[in-house]
């Protein structure tokens, strides 16, 4: 075996053989978000978002990358769906990637301070496919850094923290002194968190009123402190990392779905650039789509609701096949809740004799780190499910999905294959159990805002 420091993403694929039971019959490493897992408890944490306000600590669990130089705006526009005419100082945008056959790698927020600088912020699949091209491509860029997940914010380079419910602008203002700045809807701009100025990003993760925001990592827990104190007349609860990935359904963001890197010539190069111990090489795919293709598990731009992004203004890779599929899109994003009288048969199922149903974990119900399951109409093949949670401002099970246009209405009642077949497959996280189908109800509006 080669040595670990130069193992790559293609070396693991050629040694084991098959990319679909790599994935399928991996563990992987489940992600700890490296924050307490609940401050009160996760019920009322998550209540707290429509009822007062919440605090929420992101300055830990994302990878930020810092990029600059004269093409650094050419970079991100060669690699990217969006447009980037116009595009300057104090503006951001979600910023998405696909590979050459129009599948989604990935996307993080961009975010623009000055001129020729550039910071990516989320998960690492879209930052990785960007480093690449960096470090190997034709462009005067340079990857300035790299701040990595850590429990320790004096390892990284800023605190980032939302502010985010029905009391957060009061709270800010507090805080500001004064009326806070006209900051829309995924705008940049800036307030003062007492003595100290941050950016902010009016991103409503949460569909409630409240800002994302940021600055330098060693005033960070001042910063927080003079948060909470701030707003504790306004009932502000910190949430726990518990519910993190609860955020992402609720606000209709489909965040942990597989990169499309695995299959294909032309993505050979990048699997070679991409080290074994990698996001993408720790990878794990579950659930009821179990055709054994990994390709199976690929989605588009327009099946995760952003073909509204994509732009053909410019060249960028994948844009030939973004086009020929634009005409002819069958499938949509949609919001889906699950029936509670099937939710419940699941529950029992672990109690007493009888067949056991997968085990659904409160409040997150991935057992992956891609989890895809089959939805139905009538027995017939019509969509995909993904990233299961509890929504207690629901009280519901819900999950996100996409589906044919035709069944994209609201009020649809599809049925969702819940499990994976012949009792499971080789994945730790999977106990041995009987697929169920669920009903599910189609909601077309899966982004809730207020």
């Amino acid at each position: 075996m080669k040595d670990q420091a130069t193992y790559t993403l293609q070396d693991k694929i050629d040694e084991h053989g098959d990319v679909w039971s790599m994935l399928y019959d991996n563990a992987g490493r489940k992600f700890k978000f490296p924050v307490q897992p609940e401050f009160t408890n996760w019920i009322d944490e998550q209540a707290a978002w429509k009822k007062s306000a919440i605090f929420q600590n992101m300055s830990h669990h994302m990878t930020d990358v810092f990029l600059e130089g004269p093409d650094v705006i050419r970079l991100l526009s060669d690699l990217g769906i969006n447009s980037f005419k116009g595009f300057g100082p104090m503006q951001a945008k979600q910023y998405v990637v696909c590979n050459y056959d129009g599948y989604y790698i990935g996307d993080v927020v961009l975010f623009c301070e000055e001129e020729d600088k550039v910071s990516l912020v989320g998960k690492p699949a879209a930052s990785n496919w960007v480093r690449f091209h960096a470090e190997t491509g034709d462009y005067d860029v340079t990857v300035e850094h790299v701040d990595r997940p850590s429990p320790d914010l004096s390892e990284r380079r800023r605190f980032r923290y939302q502010v985010q419910g029905p009391n957060a602008d009061k709270i800010l203002e507090k805080l500001n002194g004064g009326p806070l700045p006209d900051i829309g809807f995924f705008k940049m701009g800036r307030f003062n968190i007492g003595p100290h100025e941050v950016v902010a990003l009016n991103h409503r993760m949460t569909g409630a009123p409240g800002y994302e925001f940021w600055g330098p990592s060693d005033v960070g827990e001042e910063v927080k402190a003079l948060i909470l104190e701030a707003g504790a007349p306004y009932e502000i609860a910190q949430i726990g990392g518990r519910i993190y990935p609860v955020t992402a359904t609720v606000s209709g963001w489909t965040g942990s779905r597989l990169p499309a890197v695995y299959t294909g010539d032309a993505m050979r190069a990048y699997r070679e650039w991409l080290p074994a111990q990698s996001m993408e090489g720790n990878q794990s795919v579950g659930g009821s789509v179990a055709s054994g293709r990994i390709e199976d598990h690929y989605r588009t731009p327009y099946d995760l609701g952003y073909g509204f992004m994509i732009k053909f203004d410019h060249e960028f890779i994948g844009r030939a096949a973004l086009e020929a599929m634009s005409g002819r899109q069958k499938m949509k994003k949609v919001r889906l809740v699950w029936n509670a009288e099937d939710v419940l048969d699941i529950f029992r199922s672990g109690l007493g004799d009888g067949d056991r149903y997968k085990h659904l974990e409160m409040p997150l119900g991935n057992y992956a780190t891609s989890l895809t399951d089959r939805l139905l109409s009538d027995g017939r093949e019509v969509g995909v499910s993904y990233y299961p949670v509890y929504s207690e401002i629901d009280r519901a099970w819900i999950s996100l999905g996409a589906v044919e246009v035709d069944q994209a209405s609201d009020g649809v009642e599809l049925r969702l294959v819940w499990g994976e077949p012949d009792g499971g497959s080789g994945k730790t996280s999977v106990e041995r159990h009987v697929q169920k189908e669920i009903r599910v109800t189609v909601d077309p509006q899966p982004i809730k805002r207020d």
